[in-house]
């Protein structure tokens, strides 16, 4: 994977690489390579683990020969490792994600780095909060179906769902089309709108699998369970925890909840929290973003910002809170990994009464996936035991793609290849099974599935033919069968085209220039003994006058200029021109060496 080899462009071998989220959730980073292109697709850490270890696997290859970065969204799993990649390795290449990703991705990774620095040792922290200041300036922005291109990669995105900015991305390389999903859904919720379906169908379809063949509950009754829970924990004295991430979900759950209090006045005294030290930047980004979220919420800020909520307060820091009775808090980060959840958590867990709410996906190795089992106990961050008492639900709020999703986007797109991504081994072996069995009938329109580990490649090929488009003047007139068509076979990229040579300015970076021959020659014959040589030479032989001097132009390209004991040759330099003037140069010298005979043998000519 590492240099370049000569003839990687002629080569018909595509290979997809997981170098990270291969049968995993986190680090995503997949290495796309074809036709000496090569893109990197997302660079998240893995939730689970810390330091180096937490990146993906970006040692195994050059990140010098990298063309392209293309990042889906916000989330840590998949930009979490973009300022290490851009400030302490080779990268040279550009990075581009959507306007909404790039404002919510600087103020995410700072949080990062301040709980990096409490909950890590310094050997084990990543980058610094001035390596992420510098990798801003090299972060590039795109609009949603905005088309770019960079060293002949063809891109350009969709909206992803998932997220606020999540995009899908389209790659064009040679001809053959691929579809990165990233994370997303398919269902429309409170705030964020639907993924779309591309109307261009990908040859390769690269999507995540994390739910595998799960199918989520409908909106309504994962609402109707999740205010439920946190209204009886509020009714038996408790309090309940909702670990979130600063932004995506929780904005989500913001909008539930301040429905529901609004709808039951019983609960006015109960403080709801949102924890974070985010929480008024990641608010202003929500709000400049409007017109990227769905019509409900677009039709809704017409009249008043459903983003500044009547029950909802702001939570900076655990030394503003008063632990004095029930209350409802929503703090980051979402799997318990550190910071002010993890704090709560620890306080609450070994009384019955609290509950905690987990409303997202939960990667293997950390607390919240592991207290989904209900532990007896857990081992705190300082290293004690801890009974948990508390009630754990699971009542998932992600806004990932279930099965009936997923297989509806691919039966609307038919990919002939499909890549599975993001997901553990069982689930997506299990939904790698589940589309096998589904598409096994249908032979007009064969499927090949692959669910890749970290570092395995997948190798497929296309072979496109290569076609040329006659553009300018040239195309002016529709050639007929057996007519043969001459100019310039220009390529830009991997599109072909010819062009007439005098258009090769408009089509290219090329500027058409013109050699002016020049040929000075000692001469002290006649003038008019040279005329007469070549009206025999040429047949036909124009007078003109040049710089005041007398002069002579033959062929209609060689100028001829009278001097003192001398003539000089002009002409324009072509294959055609170059031999007019040798056959001219040749008789002047003919005449200059024997004038007497030439003049002779012309006189016997005429007689």
């Amino acid at each position: 994977m590492g240099e370049k080899r000569p003839m990687e462009e002629l080569s018909d071998e595509l290979t997809i690489t997981p170098l990270g989220a291969g049968q995993e959730v986190g680090r995503s980073c997949i290495l796309l390579q074809f036709k000496g292109k090569r893109v990197l697709l997302d660079i998240g850490i893995h939730p689970g683990l810390s330091g180096l270890e937490a990146l993906p696997f970006i040692d195994v290859i050059d990140t010098n020969q990298i063309d392209l970065l293309l990042v889906s969204h916000f989330h840590l799993d998949h930009c979490g490792a973009l300022p290490y990649l851009l400030e302490k390795t080779n990268f040279k290449g550009r990075t581009f994600m959507t306007h909404a990703t790039k404002a919510i991705y600087k103020w995410l990774l700072a949080d990062y780095i301040k709980v990096s620095n409490i909950s890590t040792e310094e050997r084990g922290i990543l980058y610094t909060e001035k390596d992420l200041d510098n990798s801003l300036d090299k972060i590039e922005t795109m609009n949603f179906h905005e088309e770019k291109e960079v060293n002949g990669i063809k891109f350009w995105s969709y909206n992803a769902g998932h997220v606020l900015g999540a995009a899908m991305f389209m790659i064009e390389i040679a001809g053959v089309k691929l579809l990165y999903t990233g994370d997303f859904s398919r269902q429309e919720d409170r705030h964020l709108m639907a993924a779309e379906v591309p109307n261009v169908k990908p040859d390769i379809l690269i999507i995540e699998s994390t739910y595998g063949t799960h199918i989520h509950e409908k909106r309504e009754v994962r609402e109707a369970r999740f205010t439920q829970t946190v209204h009886d924990t509020i009714s038996r004295g408790g309090r309940c925890l909702i670990p979130v991430f600063a932004l995506g979900r929780a904005q989500e759950l913001m909008l539930i909840l301040d429905e529901y209090w609004e709808a039951h006045p019983e609960l006015h005294d109960v403080p709801i929290y949102y924890a974070s030290s985010l929480a008024k930047k990641c608010m202003a980004v929500f709000q400049t973003y409007v017109n990227a979220m769905n019509e409900k919420i677009r039709r809704q800020i017409s009249i008043n910002n459903p983003f500044v909520f009547k029950h909802i307060s702001n939570l900076k820091n655990i030394d503003q809170f008063q632990d004095i009775g029930p209350s409802v808090v929503m703090a980051s980060p979402g799997m318990l990994q550190s910071g002010l959840s993890r704090e709560l958590f620890e306080t609450w867990c070994p009384d019955a009464r609290n509950s905690v709410i987990i409303a997202g996906y939960c990667v293997e190795g950390t607390l919240a996936k592991m207290i989904m089992s209900e532990p007896e106990e857990v081992i705190s961050i300082t290293g004690q035991r801890l009974p948990l008492k508390c009630g754990v639900k699971y009542i998932s709020f992600s806004a990932h793609t279930d099965y009936e999703q997923t297989s509806e986007f691919i039966r609307q797109l038919k990919p002939n290849h499909i890549v599975l991504v993001h997901g553990e081994q069982s689930e997506m072996n299990r939904l790698k099974s589940a589309l096998k069995r589904q598409y096994e009938d249908k032979k007009d329109s064969p499927l090949e599935i692959f669910s890749p580990a970290n570092n395995e490649e997948i190798l497929l090929n296309f072979r496109g033919e290569k076609m040329a488009k006659v553009v300018g003047r040239l195309a002016s007139k529709k050639p007929k069968p057996g007519d043969v068509i001459s100019g310039v076979l220009v390529k830009r990229g991997f599109n072909y085209h010819i062009v007439s040579p005098e258009e090769l300015q408009h089509y290219t970076d090329l500027s058409q220039g013109v050699i002016l021959q020049k040929q000075t020659i000692h001469f002290t014959a006649p003038f008019s003994l040279l005329h007469h040589c070549l009206v025999q030479l040429a047949g036909r032989v124009e007078q003109v006058e040049h710089s005041g001097k007398n002069c002579l132009r033959v062929f209609d390209a060689v100028l001829i200029v009278q001097d003192k004991h001398k003539i000089v040759l002009q002409w324009e330099g072509s294959d055609m021109n170059d031999m007019y003037a040798d056959a001219v140069l040749t008789l002047c010298l003919q005449i200059e060496a024997n004038p007497h005979a030439i003049k002779q043998s012309s006189l016997r000519s005429i007689t």
